[in-house]
């Protein structure tokens, strides 16, 4: 088992982030400095509000000045305060698009990053976890920049200009009490900050994995109401939801304690300092004024202070959200294009497996030495019992994984040495498990090839014997087809498959078991049009029916990730050898379904 990193590695880590900003900030370099000359006009005119208020009120001091009305002085009172807010908006308006711009930027990566990773971690990903990853790590990418251009760095700011004004205006007991204040404020801050970020990671995490758990069990919808398991699947996604709301209890607890810690602390300066500027005003050292500006400058230092440790818990916050989403980018891309890759000159294709080896999982080897050939414009069947191998050789193809040993060719070139893009742009596939955007019949089939007409996306449809389907429902092919495909039945979405591929029309096709969830006579339907589509094409069959190869240039029987067998249909039935007794128990099973088929018939006839 992996051993945890240690809480000082962890932090680091969640630092990292941050340099990964930069790039996007200098892209806005104009926008961040104006947004800063902004946010240093807004606080000057924050601290020059007391500054003001104080002469107005010694102004009015019958003690030390005329009587009489300081118009000016009210004015400029006004236009600070004004100032105030004014310049801090504008700061808001000018930044929001640098902000924004890093966020797309950000998730548009991790998008395409994740489009790069290989089958293998797509099959093994929980996806409501990682959903939910990249959701709070975009988000975070706003707060921190929001929060440490425009909370950290004006704290910072305010604090240095209320310091010069202490120094300058009042004895070393003013500025002595506010920086131990300060000092110990932030130190406390930051301590117990530390202490809750990770009662905060714990509730993230536990918050991923309900929301993993629901995910997943919505997907499976239909598999729940099979086994009657609504009851079952609430009690485990309340499970989770019950750690998760001890976490978030104890979460808010230690909230609590850091506010009232903060608010001890700010009281205890604001009373020294109170009674120091009380004092020093009852000894006529200081005047009325000088109160009010003391209790100004205060208030106005310890508000946004009052908030650092909301800012330094979010900050935190964003960075170990940000790191979760970060560590998206550092998966592996197992299947790279090296940078000498070529693309895959236009030609007829010709592929060829030679002496392949291929494992998922070391301690289970999946194929075996396995040659073949399909010369261009052939067609090559794989037939075998389940879990020989023969869906693998497309996912290898498809260059989804690299070879153990051996390599595969196509037109000569080893596919790793050709670019993925090529590789692929120039195979179709009908898979055997069909999987649907949960968008229109129409988006489904013109994914196929994005630049088609109209017309072409009818052709497909029409080739495919769906056309009439379609044109049936009351939206046609505006008809949305839920998620994952599950408002069509199999053959119906079979059938979304193919035109899909025709659409494409590649120079390799692949077939894989492509008409198995169709009945008897809309497999005949559609293998006649297959047959017409593979013609001129390299062609690579996956097969569970024999009935449906009969016709191929070759046929391979695999049994156990070996090639046990080969030849034409006629052949293969001479040798009398597994495929001989796959057809003669295949045939056995079409006769039974044909009698009960027709008995079937005369009963409805009957009735």
């Amino acid at each position: 088992m992996t051993t945890p990193p240690e809480p000082a590695a962890v932090r680091r880590r969640e630092w990292r982030v941050v340099p990964m900003l930069l790039p996007y900030l200098w892209e806005f370099r104009g926008r961040v400095f104006l947004a800063l000359a902004f946010l240093v006009t807004a606080k000057l005119a924050n601290v020059g509000v007391p500054l003001v208020l104080k002469e107005v009120v010694d102004a009015l001091d019958p003690t030390i000045a005329v009587l009489a009305v300081p118009l000016a002085l009210l004015v400029a009172y006004g236009v600070l305060r004004l100032s105030t807010t004014l310049f801090a908006e504008l700061r808001d308006v000018v930044f929001v698009r640098v902000t924004q711009r890093a966020i797309r930027r950000i998730a548009l990566t991790v998008f395409r990053h994740l489009h790069s990773l290989s089958l293998r971690f797509h099959l093994e990903r929980q996806t409501g976890g990682m959903s939910r990853d990249i959701e709070r790590g975009t988000r975070g990418i706003s707060t921190l920049l929001s929060y440490m251009l425009f909370s950290i760095v004006p704290v910072i700011l305010e604090f240095s200009l209320v310091a010069l004004v202490l120094f300058a205006k009042f004895d070393w007991r003013f500025v002595a009490v506010t920086f131990v204040a300060v000092g110990l404020y932030i130190l406390f801050t930051f301590t117990v900050s530390e202490w809750r970020m990770g009662i905060r990671r714990r509730a993230n995490e536990l918050d991923s994995k309900a929301n993993t758990r629901a995910i997943d069990s919505l997907l499976n919808y239909e598999t729940v109401k099979y086994f009657n398991n609504e009851e079952f699947e609430a009690r485990r996604y309340d499970e989770n939801l019950q750690k998760y709301e001890s976490a978030a209890v104890q979460n808010e607890a230690s909230l609590g304690l850091l506010n009232i810690g903060q608010s001890l602390i700010i009281a205890a300066a604001v009373t020294i300092l109170m009674i120091l500027a009380a004092q020093g005003v009852a000894d006529r050292a200081l005047t009325l004024g000088d109160l009010v500006l003391i209790n100004g400058l205060l208030i106005q230092l310890y508000i946004p202070l009052n908030f650092l440790g909301m800012v330094y818990r979010e900050i935190k916050q964003a960075l170990i959200d940000m790191d979760r989403m970060f560590r998206l980018l550092e998966e592996n891309r197992e299947i790279e294009d090296r940078a000498d890759a070529l693309p895959l000159p236009d030609a007829p294709a010709m592929v060829r497996f030679e002496r392949v080896d291929f494992s998922y999982d070391p301690q289970r080897r999946i194929l075996h030495d396995v040659m073949f050939e399909v010369p261009a414009g052939s067609k090559v069947a794989v037939v075998g019992p389940s879990g020989s191998g023969k869906s693998t050789l497309a996912r290898l193809l498809f260059r989804f994984y690299d070879v153990n040993a051996g390599r595969i060719l196509v037109n000569g070139f080893d596919i790793r040495d050709l670019t993925q893009a090529s590789l692929r742009g120039s195979i179709g596939i009908v898979p055997q498990d069909t999987v649907l955007f949960n968008d229109t019949i129409y988006y489904n089939i013109h994914y196929g090839r994005p630049e088609a007409t109209h017309d072409e996306v009818i052709a497909a449809a029409r080739a495919a014997h769906i056309h009439d389907f379609i044109t049936s429902l009351p939206d046609g092919y505006d008809a949305r087809v839920g998620e994952r495909g599950l408002k069509l039945s199999g053959g119906e979405k079979q059938r979304v498959a193919i035109a899909r591929a025709i659409l494409k029309n590649p120079r390799i096709l692949i077939f894989d078991e492509a008409t198995s969830a169709l009945d008897s006579r809309s497999e005949k339907a559609i293998q006649a049009e297959l047959d017409r589509i593979a013609h001129g094409h390299t062609t690579l069959v996956i097969a569970h029916r024999l009935s449906t190869i009969m016709d191929a240039d070759q046929i391979l029987v695999m049994e156990h990730g070996h090639i046990v067998e080969r030849g034409t249909h006629q052949a293969l039935l001479a040798q009398g050898g597994l495929y001989a007794q796959m057809w003669m128990l295949q045939q056995q099973e079409d006769a039974e379904r044909e009698s009960k088929e027709a008995v079937a018939a005369r009963v409805a006839v009957a009735v």
